[in-house]
């Protein structure tokens, strides 16, 4: 008789440490999704930030145009401005915290990324770095030469940590 006591009480302590197991495995299964939850929303906070950063940067006093070019343009980068910024841009790299800012003149379309040497014939400036996910926003590029004032259309591309897995 005793050693059927003994039976039942092992079957019982495997029983709870079976039952203790599942609910131990459900816990960590539930908890598993409830921080990919956290993250997709961490990305997606991430993104609409981005978003609201192109919206707003073209019309930020580092970049636009502000009166320079007669009346106050909205969606108007200075390229003046931005040529001169972009020589510094170490110091502003977690300014708008971002990853990184990038201007592309689309029309007219040059090559060449720009340098005080090859100013203003060439194409694209990059200010920080082109990792991460790009959000993009078309502006004017505006700058004064001896013709007066010459205005061209571009794209403004800011990237944010997103897609890091």
């Amino acid at each position: 008789m005793n050693k059927k006591g003994q039976m039942k009480i092992q079957q019982m302590a495997f029983m709870l440490i079976a039952v203790t197991l599942l609910f131990v495995f459900v816990g960590i299964f539930f908890i598993k999704i409830m921080l990919s939850e956290v993250n997709q929303s961490a990305e997606s906070l991430e993104e609409k930030n981005a978003l609201l950063t192109v919206a707003r940067l073209a019309d930020s006093p580092e970049f636009s145009c502000g009166s320079a070019f007669g009346t106050s343009k909205s969606n108007c980068v200075d390229f003046d401005k931005v040529m001169s910024l972009s020589e510094i841009s170490d110091r502003y790299s977690s300014f708008w915290g971002v990853e990184g800012i990038n201007i592309r003149r689309i029309y007219p379309a040059i090559e060449g990324v720009c340098t005080t040497e090859n100013y203003p014939d060439c194409g694209e400036i990059n200010l920080f770095s082109e990792e991460g996910v790009g959000v993009s926003n078309f502006i004017s590029l505006c700058r004064k030469s001896e013709q007066g004032n010459v205005c061209d259309v571009a794209r403004i591309t800011v990237y944010y940590g997103g897609g890091d897995e």
